[in-house]
């Protein structure tokens, strides 16, 4: 049993890690602003709820008294606010994770896994990509991800911190927080539900490698104490759909008629994302990946709850 702290673990993608680990025995603190008092994790004795602040170095080096092993899946940014401000990311994720990684040295904490991005850190090239790849990212929230990446090589060089890099594609699910509009598939489902039409960037031959959230949880858990041959792994389906081939199918799952308003495609979208998981399945074995069809019903059945419908 291991005892885990989990950055960001009220949010989407942490959430899912807290009801992972949980499942499998090990003891998780559970750090996050919770500005209410609801929690979205499951309950469980086994689950720390601890109230802080990223950008509070106190609070950062308080929660992790005790740990073995820290889950990094917190960050104040989205693509489109680091996007506005690029500077946001520098501030805050870049400055404030170079001060977890030093806080983590001084607690000599086990192995720390990151979570960064890999639907937009690759940039245009050949798919799919694997992670041997040069990173050529256009975007500040990449660039910012990117540059953690590199911090965290330092500091695996320098002061031997043990960490793993996740390069995690399009994630989707239930517990993504559709009304802050990121996310195509959540802003899609919602859309649909409220009889509103699909904004769609370009002529929707844009492809992205979407992969369930649980599926992201599962793959993270099944590596974080293992040995491992690599310090970054692509977290994805291995599999590539365009915006046309997932309206289509949210069309069939919602059986509601669709309207698309076309916009036009931002200069920093890359055009076409799928990652190459090999590295992963020939090391840890394959995972049971679920299939699209069926987590675009999952969610959209969740997000109709969460709509009161």
């Amino acid at each position: 049993m291991s005892k885990c702290l989990v950055l960001g673990a009220n949010g989407f993608i942490g959430s899912h890690i807290v009801d992972r680990l949980v499942d499998d025995g090990h003891l998780v603190r559970a750090f996050d602003r919770y500005d209410s008092q609801n929690t979205i994790f499951i309950d469980s004795e086994n689950i720390e709820r601890f109230s802080g602040d990223f950008l509070n170095k106190k609070d950062i080096e308080q929660a992790l008294e005790g740990i073995d092993y820290v889950f990094h899946f917190i960050s104040t940014t989205n693509p489109a606010s680091a996007e506005n401000n690029p500077l946001i990311d520098v501030d805050t994720n870049i400055k404030h994770s170079i001060l977890l990684f030093q806080a983590c040295i001084k607690m000599n904490i086990k192995r720390l896994i990151f979570a960064s991005t890999g639907g937009a850190i690759y940039g245009e090239g050949a798919n799919p990509h694997i992670e041997v790849d040069t990173p050529l990212p256009v975007s500040p929230y990449a660039i910012g991800k990117l540059t953690i990446e590199h911090y965290l090589r330092y500091f695996r060089v320098k002061h031997g911190l043990d960490s793993v890099v996740l390069r995690i594609s399009n994630p989707y699910g239930e517990r993504q927080p559709f009304r802050r509009k990121q996310g195509v598939i959540p802003i899609f489902l919602e859309n649909i539900a409220a009889g509103k039409s699909l904004p769609v960037m370009g002529d929707g031959t844009m492809v992205r490698d979407y992969i369930y959230v649980k599926d992201v949880a599962n793959m993270t858990v099944n590596l974080f104490n293992k040995k491992v041959l690599h310090d970054t792994y692509n977290i994805g389906s291995g599999k590539g759909e365009s915006l046309n081939e997932l309206i289509d199918i949210i069309g069939k799952i919602t059986n509601k008629e669709i309207t698309i308003e076309h916009h036009p495609v931002p200069s920093t979208f890359v055009d076409h994302v799928v990652l190459n998981t090999n590295r992963y399945t020939k090391e840890f074995g394959p995972t049971n990946m679920t299939n699209l069809s069926e987590g675009i019903k999952l969610t959209y059945e969740y997000i109709l709850k969460q709509m009161g419908k």
